[in-house]
């Protein structure tokens, strides 16, 4: 292969998988759990971190690192890992660097999901989380770092309140304060933000999402920039920076430089807490990850039409579509996602929470489901599903108004879409 820098169209299509002669053009799927060698000094040196290789799935294995390399590339990270799911992709990056006594500092506007790991989940096993508001000034967030506060996280464009990061302020503040900013960069996608470039030190991803594209399978990954100096901070990351005992006592930044944070999530967590993507399923992500270049220009074109269509009907009382000029997060948008964001609008219906239900039921092909960010239009009314484990109070706390309808344009024509959005205001 080439060693000049490729351009994210080219990496879609041809990353991650470089076939030698007389191998599958196409990545195989390497459906197996286990791998053979031929001495036990050979696999012993493999469980000692000594030697890189396959000998168990739930670790590493063959089509899963190639997918993973990929997204690494699509990303210009350092080093990636491919997990079973992007809530999976999310608690592993936290507890890499967490544990019992340790503070998160997030925002507030992000997936119903994550909040709820954060707050409750985690807050359980001795990890607590302050929510900020994204919008706030550096000083505000600032004010929520306290000592043993380890890391700051958000997302590039919140789901589902469709809000934009200012990156570079989070990233000033996390990095002046020594800890590292971690983005959930799953609806803006590769292809529309690139969070590094902007400062961020780990970016996560739902790969169920845009990355695959197509509904058929649940995943997730984790992007590390190889940035974040652990070592100039070791007092804070004892983890990363002192020895592994588990592993006759290596240390993750002195032998792996900047594969050091991946390198313990795959030989700790994904060791210890199993959640593994199948090869099947990374063999799916990978398909989708050759059209998703294609694809989220469509997502971006349909759904400014659609915005642009709601923003002149009667019945709908408010918008969120960071495309659209009169948008809070327009600017924002211009500076970090100038070809487009998402495929992902969120509105809300005079008459509120009955009226949106009733919307809802009326559209034909629009389909109600949980899922986001897919080849199919679909809508989902957050309070009611989602985020229903809310109060009104967190809700609005999360920029999810409890009269919000989520709404994911596919990649049909836009016109068909519009027809079923007029017959459902209109029925």
């Amino acid at each position: 292969m080439s060693t000049q820098k490729q351009s994210k169209e080219t990496i879609c299509v041809q990353g991650g998988w470089h076939p030698g002669k007389g191998e599958p053009r196409v990545l195989p799927i390497y459906q197996s759990t286990t791998f053979k060698y031929e001495t036990s000094e050979q696999m012993a040196r493999l469980f000692d971190l000594e030697e890189s290789g396959y000998f168990y799935s739930r670790l590493q294995n063959p089509t899963n690192d190639a997918v993973a390399a990929k997204i690494a590339e699509l990303e210009g990270g350092a080093a990636a890992m491919l997990t079973s799911s992007g809530q999976a992709a999310t608690f592993f990056t936290i507890f890499n660097i967490c544990s019992a006594g340790d503070h998160v500092v997030s925002s507030s506007a992000i997936y119903g999901g994550t909040f709820n790991l954060l707050a409750v989940t985690m807050k359980k096993m001795g990890i607590e989380s302050t929510f900020v508001n994204q919008d706030a000034s550096e000083e505000e967030i600032a004010a929520a770092i306290r000592p043993n506060t380890k890391l700051l996280f958000a997302e590039t464009i919140s789901n589902p309140g469709v809000m934009v990061l200012d990156i570079e302020k989070f990233a000033r503040v996390a990095h002046s304060n020594g800890i590292p900013l971690i983005i959930d960069n799953t609806f803006a996608t590769p292809i529309n933000c690139r969070p590094i470039e902007w400062g961020a030190d780990i970016v996560t991803h739902s790969t169920t999402k845009y990355m695959d594209g197509h509904a058929s399978s649940v995943g997730g990954a984790i992007v590390d920039s190889g940035n974040f100096d652990w070592n100039a901070h070791a007092d804070k990351f004892p983890g990363l920076t002192q020895p592994d005992p588990s592993y006759h006592g290596i240390t993750y930044t002195e032998t792996f430089g900047k594969g050091a944070f991946i390198t313990k999530a795959v030989v700790q967590l994904m060791r210890d807490l199993g959640a593994i993507q199948s090869p099947q399923n990374a063999f799916l992500i990978n398909l989708g990850l050759e059209s998703m270049h294609l694809r989220m220009k469509q997502h971006c074109n349909n759904a400014q039409k659609i915005a642009e269509y709601l923003q002149n009907r009667q019945e709908v009382a408010w918008i969120h579509y960071p495309g659209l000029k009169n948008d809070t997060y327009y600017n924002l948008a211009q500076k970090y996602l100038p070809n487009g964001s998402c495929g992902v609008l969120s509105f809300g219906l005079k008459g509120g929470r009955e009226v949106a239900i009733k919307f809802m039921d009326n559209l034909k092909l629009a389909a109600i489901v949980t899922h986001v960010a897919d080849a199919r239009t679909s809508v989902l009314h957050p309070a009611s599903h989602t985020h229903r484990q809310l109060t009104d109070e967190q809700l609005i706390a999360a920029g999810v108004a409890p009269d919000l309808i989520r709404f994911s344009v596919g990649i049909e024509n836009a016109d068909d879409i519009i027809a079923d959005i007029k017959q459902a205001l209109e029925a």
